[in-house]
């Protein structure tokens, strides 16, 4: 297998630099099998991710990566799951907001896709 450390440390900066940029560019990263849980809400299939994703309620985003970790999946096939955590700066806010990210990524190609991805919000109590 690859370096999963360097795989996931390149998806990561892809997936967040296209995010931050143009978030429906980041459709051809999902598939029709693939599955979003956003805060708890699931969104399975490329144009259900793709509108949640473009539908979100803020016009400028950056990510800002503290972590990220990976392991293998599986035994079988070169899949990894990439935990992710960090800051977001949402239209230029004074306060960041804390999020964790979970991405399980299938081979296919030369590449990768996402077929699970789970995002929350991080709040203090």
């Amino acid at each position: 297998m690859a370096d999963i450390n360097a795989i996931a440390s390149q998806f990561t900066t892809f997936y967040y630099s296209t995010f931050d940029a143009n978030r429906a560019n980041l459709a051809p990263l999902y598939r029709d099998q693939s599955m979003l849980t956003f805060e708890g809400q699931q969104f399975l299939g490329v144009a259900s991710i793709s509108e949640k994703l473009t539908g979100l309620p803020f016009q400028k985003v950056i990510h800002k990566v503290t972590t990220i970790d990976a392991q293998p999946a599986s035994s079988e096939i070169a899949s990894l799951i990439v935990s992710v955590t960090g800051l977001l700066v949402v239209d230029d806010g004074d306060n960041p907001l804390q999020f964790s990210q979970i991405f399980h990524l299938i081979p296919e190609g030369g590449s990768y896709y996402v077929f699970n991805d789970i995002f929350r919000l991080n709040y203090g109590s």
